[in-house]
């Protein structure tokens, strides 16, 4: 058995076949997902799994280079905003989130979680660990 944080196999293949600038998306309950890009769907119930639950396990097994979010977020959910602000996390960048949406078409996944509260989704740039 696996000894890691992660032990959801689709999201763990997702992660090991990452390379140098792959796109995933982690999403919340309503973010809609562009036709051809593969959905990891782990939403139960409304806010389970909860979008920083997934985000946090995601980033304990992926290398990050950078990451973007919709310029709407701070604003409609600065709970969310706050709580990937105290992550740290490298190459901040925002869009607006039609352009958002329109970036996901390019993502290697979606993953979708539980939540259910406004703009709770980041785009996940794949870094290397060398």
């Amino acid at each position: 058995m696996k000894k890691g944080l992660l032990l959801n196999i689709a999201l763990s293949q997702l992660i090991a076949s990452l390379g140098h600038g792959d796109m995933v998306v982690i999403g919340d309950a309503g973010l809609p997902v562009p036709p051809g890009v593969p959905v990891i769907d782990l939403a139960l119930t409304r806010g389970v799994p909860g979008f920083m639950q997934t985000l946090t396990t995601v980033l304990a097994e992926m290398q990050v280079e950078r990451h973007l979010l919709a310029d709407e977020l701070a604003e409609n959910n600065p709970v969310v905003a706050g709580a990937i602000a105290a992550l740290d996390l490298p190459g901040r960048s925002a869009v607006p989130h039609a352009e958002f949406k329109r970036l996901c078409a390019h993502a290697r996944a979606v993953v979708r979680t539980g939540e259910c509260t406004p703009y709770a989704n980041i785009i996940l740039v794949a870094g290397v660990v060398f």
